[in-house]
């Protein structure tokens, strides 16, 4: 009769609980919801002024007229998160969307200049995502962290590797 090895079984249970092994089903059935003032550095505004009233849209390229950032949190880096926000298609695979940026408000990056890359979020799945059209509400749930990105569209502060998106339901 072999006796297990409680030393190396417990020794392994420890390194899976410490690098979250253990818990990773707990946070994914539970996801930190966010809003996207949580995504702004503590004492910073949002949308800045010159973005909050009407925007002259034969001016400049839109991109161009982008707010610099004043950083990001890194507070969920790594953490499952749920996001909701509207779609900006960057990238399709058939008819589904394979990556888009989360934006905040309808028209960010198209129709008026894109808010400060810390309230732009990168969104990628390996599954296909059939949206409704330019600018469909929807809740994203997935891996979050920081991650500075440039699209043709704007600086990008935020990525979230999607394992759900559905249509918003508020």
């Amino acid at each position: 009769m072999v006796t297990p090895d409680l030393s190396r079984r417990v020794a392994c249970l420890g390194l899976a609980a410490f690098f979250g092994l253990g818990t990773a089903p707990a946070r994914a059935d539970n996801p930190v919801d966010l809003d996207w003032s949580d995504l702004v550095p503590e004492g910073e505004v949002g949308l800045p002024p010159a973005l909050q009233g009407l925007v002259e849209h034969g001016a400049a390229p839109l991109a161009s007229l982008q707010p610099p950032s004043s950083g990001v949190r890194t507070d969920w880096n790594g953490q499952t998160v749920r996001l909701s926000g509207f779609i900006v298609p960057l990238d399709f695979s058939g008819t589904g969307l394979t990556a888009f940026l989360l934006v905040p408000y309808v028209g960010a990056c198209v129709h008026v200049p894109p808010p400060p890359p810390n309230q732009l979020v990168l969104v990628t799945t390996e599954r296909p995502y059939e949206s409704d059209g330019l600018f469909e509400a929807v809740t994203v749930t997935g891996m979050f962290g920081s991650a500075s990105s440039s699209t043709q569209l704007a600086e990008v502060g935020y990525a979230l590797s999607a394992d759900r998106i559905r249509p918003y339901r508020g």
